[in-house]
């Protein structure tokens, strides 16, 4: 069964918008932004993430903890951090289409901060907004239907991913599955489901948009429970998607390093043989002697393997 909404005018102005500075981050060689930004933008994300749900430790503290660094502070707070760094980190092995790796990644996320991680709730919750009960979630024993229901449309429904995405982050938020968490899973979801389609989202720091407008942001999920349908929601969520690609194309002029570059082209031939003609298509900005520097890096470092000589050599990356 399809989740309820509407696909309006503003909906498809923002889809064109998105549309449009994705294709300018791909020009920009920003669907894999630089090594730093990706690192700075992925400690964003968490921190904004966690901060949304009252985690108390600052951007400083929570880059210290990904580089092993002694942190003091509450150790659920710690906690909180080193399993969103580990969920992240595990973003490539997570499948959005699946629900056993959905509840893999709740695990992950919640490990010794619920005894429940990775399962789904048996019991009935409400969410409680300033001493009201603002929402009840379905009962514990519509919960698996309904999450089969929800992966069965973005699997399979024809709208496009970046709507499906918007669609499953309400969907999700209002079912309400687990004890605990439900709201960083939501957005992480969203996060996977779009990485999938388009590489840039893995990087790109949503969450932290999300909570400069995180009372715009329950009020659109609070709208959209009234009318019964994520409509609202969905052109919430699209206006930060879009506000993000902006952010990031205002870095664009930022230097790529070789590592940079070849991890761009690495997606593009895959495991195809190419040249060094073909490899500066992709880089016009750069020199021969840079690219053939770029080439003789990675074949050294084991990267990739040449074969031929002169005119006729060709690479192929391992």
């Amino acid at each position: 069964m399809k989740p309820p909404y509407n696909i309006t005018g503003k909906i498809l102005k923002l889809v064109a918008s998105i549309s449009e500075k994705i294709g300018e981050v791909n020009s920009a060689h920003l669907s894999k932004p630089p090594t730093e930004l990706r690192k700075k933008n992925r400690m964003k994300t968490i921190h904004s993430s966690l901060e949304i749900e009252g985690n108390t430790l600052t951007l400083e503290q929570i880059t210290a903890i990904v580089e092993n660094k002694r942190v003091i502070g509450p150790k659920k707070d710690i906690l909180e951090v080193k399993n969103a760094i580990a969920v992240y980190n595990a973003l490539d092995k997570l499948n959005p289409y699946s629900f056993d790796s959905f509840c893999e990644a709740h695990a992950l996320l919640m490990n010794g901060l619920i005894e429940s991680a990775g399962r789904l709730r048996n019991r009935s919750v409400g969410i409680v907004k300033s001493s009201e009960v603002a929402h009840i979630a379905p009962s514990s024993e519509m919960l698996k239907p309904l999450l089969n229901d929800l992966f069965d449309y973005i699997k399979n429904d024809d709208d496009l991913v970046l709507i499906k995405s918007c669609v499953f982050h309400y969907e999700m938020e209002f079912i309400h599955p687990f004890i605990d968490g439900n709201g960083r899973m939501g957005r992480l979801w969203q996060t996977l489901i779009l990485k999938d389609s388009y590489p840039v989202f893995e990087y790109l720091p949503i969450e932290t948009l999300i909570k400069e407008r995180q009372e715009q942001y329950y009020e659109s999920l609070g709208k959209s429970d009234n009318t019964g349908e994520s409509t609202i929601f969905i052109e919430f969520m699209l206006e930060i998607i879009l506000k993000s690609l902006e952010e990031l194309l205002k870095v664009q002029n930022v230097s790529l390093s070789n590592i940079d570059r070849l991890n761009l082209f690495k997606p593009i031939v895959k495991n195809d043989y190419f040249t060094r003609k073909e490899y500066l298509k992709s880089f016009r900005e750069i020199s021969s002697a840079t690219a053939s520097r770029d080439l003789k890096f990675a074949v050294e470092n084991g990267w990739i393997e040449k074969l031929g000589d002169k005119n006729t050599t060709k690479y192929r990356f391992k």
